[in-house]
């Protein structure tokens, strides 16, 4: 059975930084396609990174140079370091995940990811 439980989301003034971890069960992080997505209040869910095996990656244009996302197999985690965060950047974060197929590209719509965490809140205060 698939599982994605993040943790790491926190308050955190504008400039501060957080790391996400999703910890995945089920299956092997190495071997699927992973995201972050992230959803504020009254707004659509948007896509912020997305990895493809271990080192091709895409951004967000809003979070590129500040967010990097990485897998550690070992620990088959899946990680969002976040800096130089923005009030902006508020939202709950997911991870989710889906088997490397078409499109093969790191940041899929999320309608391709059939497998989703339960979040972890993010709030950057000014």
């Amino acid at each position: 059975q698939v599982q994605l439980v993040e943790s790491g989301g926190g308050s955190v003034q504008a400039g501060g930084s957080l790391r996400l971890s999703c910890a995945a069960s089920g299956f092997t992080v190495g071997a699927y396609c992973m995201a972050w997505f992230r959803q504020a209040p009254g707004k659509e869910r948007e896509g912020v990174a997305g990895i493809i095996r271990m080192i091709s990656t895409s951004y967000a244009d809003s979070v590129k140079g500040r967010f990097t996302i990485s897998k550690d197999n070992a620990k088959n985690t899946l990680y969002l370091e976040m800096n130089s965060l923005k009030p902006e950047d508020t939202a709950m974060y997911y991870c989710a995940a889906r088997v490397c197929q078409w499109p093969l590209t790191p940041l899929a719509p999320e309608e391709k990811y059939p497998y989703w965490g339960q979040g972890s809140q993010v709030t950057v205060s000014a």
